[in-house]
């Protein structure tokens, strides 16, 4: 079976293991994470309660910081968003450690790192929009005061946070992109069409002629001795024994 760095990029898998309540809450980006969804529920929250008032000479309810509307309104929508947001990417930190596919925890590694760098700019857009109107109100009679700078101030806090969960967004991409980019031992998959398993290759046969060995009969050393002709009686050779005559 093929396995490559991926199985692990972007958050280890935990496919078959269970959810572990008390380590995720205890993990820095799930308490960064819910100290971001609380700033951004004060922020609208305040302005929604308490962020508009009457004047003494209209009717018209206006925005407490300089009676700019639009200041309440940016403020009240990046709030409501971020909250939602904070909700969603919660739900997604407990689902992304169990995603087989690293492609899958690619794009949701990348979605909470580009949604949380674009809501740490706008956080601190909000800040200074703020910060700069309620410097600007003079009419400070009749207005929570408390309000406006717990607005101000959450406005702020949230830039750290915001801040710091792209942080950590970067980093697990990171990670994630070095552990693609390191190779591991792969199998070959199996060929389903060879009549031999992957692991066995077996070796071309070559057939040899077989020479039989020629042997060449060599001249004896020692002469042959010409051999007498049969005789059926032959001669006594040397003195032959007479008996004595009495």
């Amino acid at each position: 079976m093929e396995e490559t760095g991926g199985a692990t990029a972007y958050g280890a898998s935990l496919a078959g293991g269970g959810f572990d309540f008390v380590k995720f809450v205890r993990q820095p980006q799930t308490i960064v994470r819910l100290l971001s969804w609380i700033f951004a529920l004060v922020v609208f929250a305040c302005i929604t309660t308490e962020g508009y008032i009457n004047s003494p000479h209209s009717s018209e309810a206006k925005c407490i910081f300089n009676q700019n509307d639009s200041a309440c309104q940016y403020a009240v929508g990046i709030g409501v968003i971020a909250f939602l947001a904070c909700v969603a990417f919660l739900v997604l930190d407990v689902y992304v450690p169990f995603m087989s596919n690293a492609q899958e925890r690619k794009y949701a590694v990348l979605a909470d790192l580009i949604f949380s760098g674009a809501w740490t700019f706008l956080w601190f857009v909000c800040f200074c929009l703020l910060a700069s109107q309620w410097s600007r109100t003079h009419d400070v009679s009749g207005i929570p005061e408390d309000a406006a700078r717990a607005t101000v101030a959450f406005s702020f806090f949230s830039i750290a946070t915001w801040g710091i969960l792209a942080y950590y967004a970067l980093g697990r991409y990171r990670r994630g992109v070095n552990d693609i980019s390191i190779p591991t031992y792969t199998e070959p998959p199996p060929d389903h069409h060879s009549p031999y398993p992957p692991t066995y290759a077996p070796t071309s046969y070559n057939p040899t002629t077989y020479t039989p060995t020629t042997y060449t009969a060599y001249p004896s050393s020692v002469p042959d001795m010409p051999q007498p002709p049969f005789t059926s009686n032959p001669k006594p050779q040397g003195d032959v024994y007479q008996p004595p005559n009495y």
